[in-house]
């Protein structure tokens, strides 16, 4: 069984600084200058130290890759492989309709003894794509993640070691009960019920708002998108039918459409504002 307990802490400023290249700075039209990650990440409370701490993580991951702008002013870029990351999980966050019933993905894996740690990058990283455990190496998923994981795998040179397959559950016990073995639905759903606390409140308040001022519509934006990109991970997105009645993952999921729908062009011209 999967938990959600490995999910990385709210808000931290390399999170921030990824959902805000997702959300705006991959649409740029070139690299995002360093006093413009600087002015942006101020916004949601980031020092200038901070920015430029993660942002030398990001680049040492492979992420970021330093370039200057037009202007000669020194920034940054999204690797490909970053870019491929942000458009597999765009698939995941921006998802607008209930996932289909289309069957299953297993991953099986072998790794030798001599090269275990791969094999606790390998279960982190299937457990990160939202893969719940069947049975010791055998891992499952709905069907719709297999391209994505096999971007993540082929990127990480995992791919050696696994063997994916596609299929339906025949039994013995009833599938609803087993996706229950294999996921832990209730952390999942704690993860859920955290998401609205944070955020059903502030869609509240911005519906009884006639004005949607950019700054404070990127700020609010920015933070919900941080807290909700990582729930479709943490949530392979099951069908209906396989859920416990009332499943908040519903609720999270019209909260954060609603307040995209209502923040994100508006926080995009702050993101766009010439520096004063």
């Amino acid at each position: 069984m999967i938990n959600v307990s490995d999910q990385p802490p709210q808000h931290t400023p390399r999170s921030l600084i990824v959902t805000l290249y997702g959300a705006y700075g991959r649409f740029a039209p070139g690299p995002v200058p360093v006093a413009e990650l600087i002015r942006l990440l101020a916004a949601v409370g980031v020092d200038a130290p901070s920015v430029r701490s993660s942002v030398s993580r990001l680049k040492r991951r492979g992420l970021l890759l330093p370039a200057r702008t037009a202007q000669g002013a020194a920034g940054y870029e999204l690797s490909a492989d970053a870019r491929q990351l942000l458009e597999d999980g765009d698939r995941r966050i921006y998802a607008t309709a209930p996932h289909p019933d289309e069957g299953w993905v297993l991953a099986v894996f072998s790794v030798p003894e001599k090269e275990r740690q791969k094999r606790h990058v390998l279960r982190s990283r299937l457990a990160g794509l939202g893969f719940g455990t069947a049975a010791p190496g055998v891992w499952i998923a709905p069907a719709r993640l297999y391209q994505e994981s096999r971007h993540t795998l082929g990127r990480l040179g995992l791919d050696a070691y696994v063997d994916f397959f596609r299929g339906e559950h025949l039994g013995f016990s009833p599938t609803a009960e087993a996706v229950a073995r294999w996921w832990d639905l209730a952390a999942i759903a704690e993860a859920h019920e955290a998401f609205l606390g944070r955020h059903a409140g502030v869609l509240h308040d911005w519906e009884r708002r006639p004005d949607t001022p950019p700054e404070e519509a990127y700020r609010d934006y920015l933070l919900v998108l941080d807290s909700w990109r990582h729930l479709p991970y943490a949530d392979p997105g099951l069908p209906a039918r396989l859920l416990p009645a009332d499943w908040p993952g519903t609720r999270s999921a019209a909260v954060f459409r609603a307040l995209h729908e209502r923040l994100r062009d508006a926080g995009a011209a702050f993101a766009a504002q010439e520096p004063v």
